[in-house]
């Protein structure tokens, strides 16, 4: 499962086809999708419950976990889906999860609602996936993990001695505080298997990190090549990616305006030439790795129809700040594709009906997932 995020959304008469079902007509963003039209089925009229067009830019934090109210004093978040679903499914594979950011933040909180720190340097992401270390500091890297096993040994010991002292209340605020330990020894096990265990190697140079801030468009590329390699080697099974939404002016022909002052169109004629330009380019690195996906043979198939690629946004329009009918693309993962699913964006079911469907392909048994009530209408797996 990779789900992705842009974050200043897109223009959605150049995203939304206007007919719903299966013979509709691609709209100029679609369009860069041609090839793999019955490979995907785009979306609207969803929304997260809760989120409003006063805090439209933060509600990234609540993009992959439905939380309402994101951005309000005393907001607090909660699990989003990729760590949810590693919590079922992560430990059969090297990394649980792959959290990727083109912009700093990224899209991955805990179960306590902390955010997971993203990475933003490709270079040191396929350092971290497919370079092994030398000897002795793979050695250092068991020490490591060893000497936590220790510290979690003396903390647990001390627990048992100040349990006996506590009351009703503080006994289980200790007690979920213990299992979060148990959690993280059996995380240290893992992790010492994998670091004695030889990283895959690929036949591709290592990427080079784009340090121009503006070039949104080849930092996507480096991130979504990155995805596709972690899924190949099978690294990891989960990842997101938040992608660029910068303020500077792309280096895109025809462009000399900021993304994020594109975006914020106010319906100028101008700014939505340069925006289509923009947005335009970002649904090919799309396309691209949804074809390479598809590319590679996998099982008697291909990676695409193994993996779910989930594209979307906190944004339902850049401009107006809106946070309804968020523009919502779901490829692959064995789904009936080639259709539009159109839902009634002033009554609409929750974004997280789609996140319980997700779920529900990769194998967990769940029928709730944050604000949902129940799978989304009409996504219906494949009978193949």
């Amino acid at each position: 499962m990779v789900c992705v995020c842009a974050p200043l959304g897109f223009y959605p008469p150049h995203f939304f086809p206007e007919k719903a079902g299966k013979d509709y007509e691609p709209t100029p963003y679609l369009e860069m999708l041609k090839d793999h039209r019955d490979d995907f089925t785009v979306i609207s009229g969803l929304m997260h419950a809760g989120t409003s067009s006063g805090f439209a830019h933060q509600a990234t934090a609540s993009f992959l976990t439905g939380v309402p109210g994101a951005g309000r004093p005393g907001f607090r978040n909660a699990i989003s889906i990729d760590q949810f679903a590693a919590d079922h499914i992560g430990g059969q594979t090297r990394f649980p999860t792959l959290t990727l950011s083109g912009e700093g933040l990224g899209l991955s909180w805990t179960r306590t609602g902390a955010q997971v720190p993203a990475a933003t340097s490709p270079s040191r992401v396929f350092a971290k996936l497919f370079l092994d270390g030398r000897a002795d500091e793979v050695q250092a890297q068991v020490q490591r993990l060893e000497d936590g096993r220790s510290i979690l040994d003396d903390v647990r010991d001390q627990a048992r001695t100040l349990r006996s002292d506590l009351g009703t209340d503080d006994r289980d605020k200790l007690d979920e505080y213990l299992t979060s330990v148990r959690e993280l020894e059996r995380r240290l096990l893992k992790d010492e298997t994998w670091v004695k265990t030889p990283k895959p190697k690929v036949n591709v140079e290592p990427p080079q990190d784009i340090p121009n801030a503006a070039d949104l468009i080849g930092r996507t590329r480096l991130l979504f090549d990155l995805a596709h390699l972690a899924l190949q080697t099978d690294s990891t099974r989960l990842i997101t990616i938040m992608l660029a939404g910068s303020t500077y002016a792309p280096p895109i022909p025809g462009v000399n305006l900021g993304h994020h002052d594109l975006s914020h169109h106010g319906k100028d004629p101008g700014k939505l030439e340069q925006l289509k330009i923009v947005e335009v380019e970002t649904m090919k690195t799309v396309r691209d790795l949804l074809a390479k996906l598809k590319q590679t043979q996998e099982n008697g198939t291909n990676l695409l129809d193994q993996t779910m690629v989930f594209l979307g946004s906190n944004l339902g329009d850049g401009s107006s700040h809106s946070v309804k009918n968020l523009p919502v693309l779901l490829a692959g993962g064995g789904f009936q594709h080639g259709q539009h699913l159109a839902f009634n964006a002033d009554n609409p079911p929750p974004l997280c009906n789609l996140y319980v469907s997700m779920l529900q392909r990769l194998g967990i048994e769940t029928d709730k997932f944050s604000t949902s009530s129940s799978t989304l209408t009409g996504l219906e797996f494949s009978r193949h």
